[in-house]
């Protein structure tokens, strides 16, 4: 009696101990997911998507810089090539910043530091041909070489860095969502031990309390009793700890992160079609390639089958309206389908929706902008394609950015807000749930030490 009294008590804090060591490794497993999700793979994934938005950014502003120049400074449109002079400026540093932190992240990823190193060659080679075009239209007659220099700028710009700035962005995001896989895949693992193990405690808890109600005519042994207790607590605790963990992990990566990737690549492909407008008006000779351009980017934001031109905002209403009325309707396609397939969050809806309403706007000025041209009246197209004030084109973008940015700090916040919940949940509940394994052990020895005493 007194051996198996010794195996059952060595056999509870065995699986105790066992217990507590897991759910140490998964608590220890969980921190490091966080800080690798929020240190890591969110700021490497954004950092690549704001260098795509940053290029073409400064492409388009470098373009509104020659438009809005004049003949070297003669009949200057002075607040749009002031405003262009800031936005390059902050795209170019802005750049700078991104290419840093993207060659810092992607050390030891052999395949991304080639891809970074190109980058930043690449870069070097634009603004020297952009500085040369900037350069070339501040002499008189300067125009047509400076418009040649901004083609080869321009082409650069489309055939190698924004490609390679897109493969980083995949990349990263690709990376991230690989490691919430695996992290989700070992999450249900540890979860389905931590109840088993448990499982196996709490038995052998039940065993030894009947082994003691029978061999020592004692219904109940208190010690005994108040070890289960607290077994079941550490085993509550741990799958709650280890749910919790999953649940925050599913939300920041799913329901935050999905639509911040998606609001990203919105908006430097709006920031790109943005260029496209102003090298339409800057390059006669390139007008067709520059609205091919236009349409194609304005599908990969809204697709509309079969749209055109001159149908794509009768569809885009269309399409909307039909949207409106049922949220299952498939008429389009495109990253805004992608933000709007995974709304989750209180005001998600409505400033989702405000994007589309805005873009729609932004959308009729482009024609505008190209009627004009068609009738002959170049100066008003330019003046209200690059102007600021109150319903021109570029009002109007920057409307449609400040919809855009406001949908994206919903799921940014929430992201954050998964991320805190996660590192708090490991913080506060592992300490408890290890302090009850310890309590269980010691109160089964306790329990069995008068037990044992009557054998001496």
């Amino acid at each position: 009696m007194p051996a198996r009294l010794r195996l059952l008590r060595a056999a509870t804090v065995l699986l105790a101990t066992a217990l507590a060591v897991l759910l140490t490794l998964a608590g220890l497993a969980a921190s490091s997911t966080w800080n690798t999700v929020a240190g890591r793979d969110a700021p490497r994934t954004t950092s690549a998507a704001d260098l795509e938005l940053s290029l073409n950014d400064m492409d388009a502003q470098a373009a509104n810089l020659l438009l809005s120049n004049g003949d070297a400074g003669k009949g200057r449109l002075q607040t749009p090539y002031q405003k262009a002079v800031g936005f390059y400026g902050d795209a170019r540093n802005e750049i700078a910043h991104d290419l840093r932190t993207l060659a810092v992240a992607a050390q030891g990823d052999q395949a991304d530091e080639r891809t970074e190193e190109s980058l930043t060659d690449s870069f070097a080679e634009y603004q020297e041909l952009i500085g040369r075009a900037l350069e070339n239209d501040d002499h008189a007659g300067g125009r047509t070489a400076a418009l040649g220099d901004y083609r080869r700028a321009t082409d650069l710009l489309q055939r190698q860095l924004l490609p390679e700035a897109r493969d980083l962005v995949s990349s990263n995001n690709t990376v991230f969502n690989s490691g919430y896989t695996a992290a989700s895949s070992t999450l249900s693992a540890q979860l389905v031990a931590v109840v088993v193990l448990g499982g196996l405690v709490l038995a052998v808890l039940g065993l030894l309390q009947w082994y003691l109600s029978r061999r020592f005519q004692r219904t109940l042994t208190p010690p005994v009793l108040a070890a289960t207790v607290c077994t079941l607590l550490a085993v509550l605790l741990g799958t709650q700890l280890l749910s919790a963990t999953g649940e925050n992990l599913r939300g920041a990566r799913r329901d935050a992160f999905d639509s911040v990737v998606a609001l990203s690549r919105a908006r430097a492909i709006a920031y790109d079609a943005n260029a496209d407008e102003s090298r339409y008006l800057l390059d006669p000779q390139r007008r067709d390639q520059y609205a091919r351009s236009f349409l194609a980017k304005s599908q990969e934001l809204y697709g509309i089958q079969g749209a055109t031109l001159a149908t794509y905002d009768s569809q885009l209403a269309t399409t909307w309206r039909e949207y409106r009325t049922d949220h299952h309707d498939l008429r389009f396609t495109g990253e805004f389908r992608r933000e709007l397939d995974n709304i989750t969050f209180a005001g998600e809806r409505a400033a989702a929706e405000k994007t589309v309403n805005t873009y729609a706007v932004y959308q009729r000025d482009d024609r505008k902008i190209r009627a004009l041209l068609a009738a002959g009246k170049e100066s008003e197209a330019e003046e209200f394609g690059m102007g600021w004030e109150p319903g021109t084109s570029n009002a109007h973008f920057e409307a449609w950015m400040d919809a855009l940015d406001k949908v994206t700090a919903i799921n940014e916040r929430h992201f954050d807000g998964y991320v805190d919940a996660g590192r708090s949940d490991v913080i506060e509940l592992l300490p408890w749930v290890l302090g009850a394994l310890l309590a269980a052990a010691v109160l089964t020895a306790l329990g069995l030490r008068p037990r044992l005493a009557e054998f001496r």
